[in-house]
């Protein structure tokens, strides 16, 4: 089963990054990950897969998105005029 990555997750992976960073921002999803060095901001992408293999442990996690959020957006109404002026 796919790990749920979301973007906004902050992630630990097994493989430190040239600069010894550990964790990553993911930053895109797909069938490629985009990710973030959080000590030096190199982005790359690599495969779900890869990304997956090497995963060790959520840093933080994003808010998950509300699937009805723009359903239940309420948007502001102009007030009425006052037409006794």
């Amino acid at each position: 089963m796919p790990i749920d990555f979301r973007v906004g997750d902050v992630v630990r992976l097994r493989r430190p990054h040239p600069c010894g960073g550990l964790d990553w921002t993911v930053v895109r999803i797909g069938a490629d990950i985009g990710i973030r060095c959080t000590t030096c901001n190199h982005r790359v992408m690599l495969p779900r897969g890869d990304v997956e293999r090497r995963f060790v442990r959520f840093v933080s996690r994003a808010p998950h998105p509300d699937p009805f959020a723009e359903v239940n957006a309420v948007e502001p109404t102009a007030e009425p005029e006052d037409e006794s002026a």
